[in-house]
């Protein structure tokens, strides 16, 4: 029998920061494509090799946590990075509240 479902990517073109969560290290990035699971994204060339690292991914009206699951530079000096989504821990969520409630008080 023929499998006729398929997991297929869409256009999602905004720009986003992406936060890498055990060095809090920001980069600016632009989205590419998401799928139910996961997301491409555009990083310029002084990204790090992040590969294998948990990100927080902020993008228009949405907020991910994922693994980074691919990185390929490209030609151009800009890198593709492949995330997969994940979903928040508590611990995870506690320090996003803590941190939105700090930056509101200051």
């Amino acid at each position: 029998m023929e499998e006729r479902r398929a997991i297929g990517r869409v256009g999602y073109a905004a720009n986003a920061v992406i936060v890498v969560c055990d060095t809090q290290e920001k980069y600016y990035v632009h989205t590419e494509n998401v799928s139910p699971l996961g997301m491409a994204l555009r990083a310029p060339e002084e990204v790090p090799d992040i590969l294998g690292r948990d990100i927080i991914l902020v993008a228009d009206t949405m907020i991910m946590y994922a693994d980074v699951t691919r990185q390929e530079k490209q030609e151009d000096g800009s890198g593709i990075l492949g995330i997969a989504a994940r979903k928040f821990s508590e611990d995870v969520l506690q320090y996003l509240f803590e941190r939105i409630a700090g930056e509101e008080t200051e």
